[in-house]
């Protein structure tokens, strides 16, 4: 009996280590891909930038794993009011990373790259949610004048370099949603009216679609 324990001990550390090495194995690639994409034809800058991007990975996974959402305890938003979700409390966790992280990324990119590749490297953390979202603002907003536009894309932007920081998708996307309602408050104290421009929006769409199904 004690002979299987040891046995299962072994087996469950080897699996443990595969998935290890897996998923050291998949940061490398992701690296690679977001590098060769800026075509910079310079090996030794290829290889320094992709060691800035998988420390940064490595570092922010290895923070999140080590950091769960249980670690935070229950209570409200103190803004709110509302009871924290899991998604908030694992923000809140990985948001007490160490700042030195996302300094070492942002200066081992700047030492190689243009501002233009660097927002490029940030884009490929965040599938291009900058562009998106502000497409998404252009067409909610069509008369959107050139100073709106430039402030809510300083706030994209904002929320781009900080959300860079955490692990998976549904937490950049709350990030984003941070600086998409200080877009949105700017809007209205510029004059506007977000939830009436929304509300057109979502009416147009729905006429379309409706127009579209009738032909």
């Amino acid at each position: 009996m004690k002979k299987l324990f040891i046995v299962i001990i072994i087996a469950c550390i080897n699996i443990t280590a595969q998935a290890q090495n897996t998923a050291d194995a998949e940061v490398v690639k992701k690296a690679a891909e977001w590098v060769a994409s800026l075509a910079l034809n310079d090996a030794q800058k290829d290889m320094r930038i992709q060691n800035v991007i998988i420390t940064h990975l490595l570092t922010v996974r290895t923070w999140h794993n080590e950091h769960p959402a249980s670690m935070v305890p229950e209570g409200i938003n103190p803004v709110t009011g509302n009871k924290l979700s899991e998604l908030d409390r694992s923000i809140i966790a990985d948001s007490a990373m160490p700042s030195s992280v996302h300094q070492a990324l942002m200066d081992g990119l700047k030492k190689d790259l243009t501002t233009e590749q660097v927002e490029a490297v940030l884009d490929r953390y965040t599938i291009g949610k900058v562009a998106f979202t502000m497409n998404g603002y252009k067409s909610i907003v069509p008369d959107l004048t050139v100073d709106e536009e430039a402030k809510i894309l300083t706030f994209l932007k904002q929320a781009r370099e900080q959300a860079v920081d955490y692990k998976n998708m549904k937490q950049i996307s709350a990030i984003f949603e941070i600086y998409k309602t200080k877009s949105e408050q700017f809007l209205n104290s510029n004059g506007r009216n977000w939830r009436a421009l929304y509300s057109a929006y979502t009416k147009k769409i729905k006429d379309e679609k409706a127009a579209k199904a009738k032909q």
